[in-house]
């Protein structure tokens, strides 16, 4: 039986050490100043590995190269770039084991948790392979006559993507497939607490078959310098972004000196809703996977359960009883169902936020602060250990109902008929995903009419998938990946006119 240690005896294996630099050209080297910054292992705080640490002109010898074969890849025919990323595709699946393990060290999450991240993640570049001989324009004659209007479409340039920690392999999938799809050139800087597994996907790439210069990886720890420089250069015409809202905002200030193209994946709130008529069994089923997986560290877990009172306590019961089942352990160890939070940032903001809503008067259904306490002993120090909780009678201000939590905690909120959870589900500033559970399918449907999210799951816990549109609305960001609409972000049209 695997264990958390016998993945650590890998990590050699599953990160060369020339591995570990800045992937430029299509070739591994140092840093220009010779730096380097710890990976560490979320579940104790030891170092996985060090990896070279970026300045201002590394960054910029990164775009140099996705420059300098722009033209090339995009002039590349749809079919060869359609066979690269199928490749790559085969490859994820066939490495599923090593990427898994590596995910599971650096991010934290469980093995069984890693391996549908690598088959979700791989599933993008073999969508987008589909997507890459179908970028379709039309041909229209004029109305007025005399002349037939065309339309085609072009890669839009050289792209920069920024990724977080918290899928390390999917949300760059997410990026490099459609961007390589379209024709476009790509420099990637993944998250610098989870970079190890982006550097693995480096070497997938190249072993596909990409040529040098088109894909380029970045690590750096000063990210807004040296990401900064890229966003300025007027070489650089596409910005896309997975992060947190405040961090979007200030990209999005920068990209407008330049009148730079971005699509932003931010923030979350998603309420989770639980209507009079819906299937407990289904409901609490959802909201398992809704709250916990990821270990919550998701921005499309829900954030907030909105339950009307006719049936809130057999919900909440079932719930609660569904949550301490689940077991707390590193990723690997046999039945660790959920691992650490990332870090001590992430523990800590948990923490506080369980701790206002006890204060104005909610009730620990499931773990809680005590559970906590008790967890900490039997496991490591240095992690970032919280039990999954439930919290009952949270009160309407509490301000765990406002702000993402980022960690397995769901409070529950009472309300009083279908008006009142819309309202609820719709107090925020943010719109990326909602649920909501009911028999009647008419309801449903109009119900998610009404919600201001830019995706709704109706009876189901997860809607993330490559062939859809993934992305939201309000203070959640613009743009779509995913679906026939995820290439579009990277392709701009072009109008021709023809004389009859």
């Amino acid at each position: 039986m695997t264990t958390h240690s016998d993945l650590r005896k890998q990590i050699d294996d599953l990160v060369p050490a020339e591995a570990t630099g800045l992937f430029v050209g299509g070739q591994w080297r140092d840093a220009s100043g010779g730096g380097y910054f710890a990976v560490t292992d979320p579940s104790d705080g030891e170092t996985l590995r060090e990896v070279a640490d970026a300045a201002e002109e590394d960054g910029v010898a990164a775009l140099d190269a996705a420059v300098a074969v722009q033209s090339d890849w995009a002039a590349t025919p749809p079919r060869e770039r359609s066979d690269i990323l199928r490749r790559a595709f085969d490859l994820l699946i066939e490495r599923t084991e090593e990427l898994a393990a590596l995910m599971t060290l650096e991010m934290g999450k469980s093995l069984e948790e890693s391996r549908g991240e690598v088959a979700y993640g791989a599933e993008f570049l073999r969508w987008f392979s589909e997507e890459a001989v179908r970028l379709e324009g039309r041909m229209v004659p004029a109305p007025a006559g005399g002349s037939t209007i065309l339309t085609r479409r072009k890669p839009v340039g050289p792209v920069l993507a920024i990724t977080p920690w918290n899928f390390p392999l999917a949300m760059a999938t997410r990026k490099v497939g459609p961007a390589l799809a379209a024709g476009c050139t790509v420099v990637l800087k993944p998250a610098s607490a989870t970079p190890l597994t982006s550097m693995a996907l480096m070497e997938v790439l190249r072993e596909a078959g990409v040529p040098d210069g088109v894909v380029n990886c970045v690590t750096t720890t000063n990210t807004s310098e040296v990401m900064g420089r890229l966003i300025s250069d007027d070489r650089l015409r596409k910005l896309t972004f997975t992060g947190s809202t405040p961090v979007g905002r200030a990209l999005q200030g920068q990209a407008a000196e330049t009148l730079l193209r971005t699509s932003m994946e931010l923030g979350g709130n998603a309420p989770f809703v639980v209507l009079a008529d819906a299937d407990l069994e289904q409901a609490v089923e959802g909201a398992m996977a809704a709250k916990f997986r990821n270990i919550g560290q998701a921005c499309t877990a829900a954030n907030r359960f909105i339950v009307v009172r006719e049936v809130a306590e057999e919900f909440a019961t079932r719930f609660a009883a569904a949550a301490a089942e689940r077991s707390v352990g590193r990723g690997g160890d046999e039945g660790a169902d959920l691992g650490p939070l990332i870090d001590a940032d992430g523990l800590g903001k948990v923490t506080e936020l369980v701790a206002d809503a006890l204060d104005q008067g909610a009730t620990v259904l499931a773990g809680g602060p005590q559970a906590c306490q008790e967890l900490r002993t039997g496991l490591p120090e240095g992690g970032s250990w919280y039990p999954p909780t439930v919290l009952g009678d949270v009160p309407a201000g509490a301000r765990i109902l406002s702000e993402e939590v980022f960690g397995p905690v769901a409070p529950i909120q009472v309300v009083d008929g279908e008006a009142e959870a819309l309202a609820a589900a719709n107090d925020t500033e943010f719109g990326l995903v909602g649920f909501v559970y009911s028999r009647d399918v008419s309801r449903l449907m109009a119900f998610a009419e009404r919600m201001q999210t830019g995706m709704v799951g109706l009876n189901m816990g997860v809607v993330s998938q490559p062939a859809a549109p993934f992305g939201g609305v309000k203070q959640s960001g613009l743009g779509r990946e995913g679906g026939h609409e995820g290439v579009e972000e990277y392709l701009e049209v072009q109008y021709l006119g023809l004389a009859d």
